[in-house]
């Protein structure tokens, strides 16, 4: 039988992913008791939903009948466009437009093609939008190892990516995972100011500022005041000190670029900002999860 992984690794690049890689679609027997552990030590706050369909999180063949292999997908998203001094901050990925469509858009161009050159097949598209652990996909078909901020690090490019994956009916010749490079360094584990990451290769995702200022819907606990280095939604401290993303190169994605009057705001502009300018600024924006009302939310508790 014809093997079709080169095919779809050149085709993902010419669509813009910056890495692609093949992992046998099976049980996740690694990430099993750790997810159990994590989940059962309250790790994920009132992320409930990540208490569902704990099996399919771990099987792929649960999601996609008779699927064979996973395609991980990486794609770039680093800026060093940076907003305004003394601003409340957002995470970079939420800089330009909502990864889910943009990516969406590129995973359905992917499968169309691999249909084109293959004939019919089975598969789905998965962008952080169903239970799919996408790093320890990403980690099993050797495009990078998961950190110990729990970020997939690629020894090249860094960890400023989105990762999605395909996964399909068509057996591939599958990729390797390569070995973990964090080594004796902590930096991610030192700097983050909420102590969310308390050993390594752990996230304590209800001490973690992006859950505190994305998921979390209610008040921001008391505790974290003063601990929050200003961040409005999300935090990219833990990536900020990675050695590893001196390698980061800007991305090429036109809809993933701030605009000026995005980067030009002001901490007045932030603090006073209308629900109207909101929905006007950020219309397809990553800030949609937060909403209008969150935004303010957390934006009060910095201010307050």
């Amino acid at each position: 039988m014809k093997d079709y992984s080169q095919f779809i690794k050149q085709t993902a690049r010419e669509l813009g992913f910056s890495y692609c890689g093949i992992s046998k679609a099976e049980f996740l027997e690694e990430e099993a008791p750790k997810l159990e552990a994590w989940l059962s030590k309250g790790m994920h706050g009132k992320m409930h939903y990540m208490e569902n369909h704990f099996d399919k999180r771990l099987d792929p063949r649960l999601l996609v009948p008779g699927a064979k292999s996973v395609i991980s997908l990486m794609f770039n998203y680093y800026t060093p466009k940076q907003q305004k001094e003394d601003t409340p901050k957002v995470s970079t990925y939420a800089y330009g437009e909502d990864y889910h469509f943009v990516i969406k858009e590129k995973l359905f161009s992917l499968l169309g093609k691999i249909k084109e050159e293959v004939g019919e097949i089975n598969g789905r598209a998965f962008v952080d939008s169903a239970p799919v652990l996408d790093r320890a996909w990403a980690k099993k078909s050797g495009l990078g190892w998961i950190g110990k901020n729990t970020n997939l690090i690629h020894k090249g490019a860094g960890s400023f990516f989105f990762i999605a994956e395909l996964i399909v009916d068509l057996p591939l010749q599958p990729d390797g995972p390569i070995k973990d490079y964090c080594g004796t360094c902590t930096a991610c584990m030192d700097a983050c100011p909420t102590e969310a990451i308390p050993e390594p290769y752990v996230v304590d995702g209800s001490k973690c500022i992006s859950y505190l200022t994305i998921e979390l819907k209610d008040q921001v606990p008391p505790e974290f005041k003063n601990k929050m280095d200003d961040w409005a939604f999300g935090c990219d401290i833990c990536q900020d000190v990675c050695p590893w993303n001196r390698f980061s190169t800007p991305h090429k994605e036109p809809r993933f670029s701030p605009s000026e009057d995005f980067l030009g705001m002001s901490r007045k502009d932030w603090i006073e900002m209308t629900e109207e300018v909101f929905e006007k600024n950020f219309k397809k924006s990553p800030l949609q999860r937060a909403g209008f009302e969150g935004l303010i939310k957390n934006l009060r508790f910095l201010s307050s």
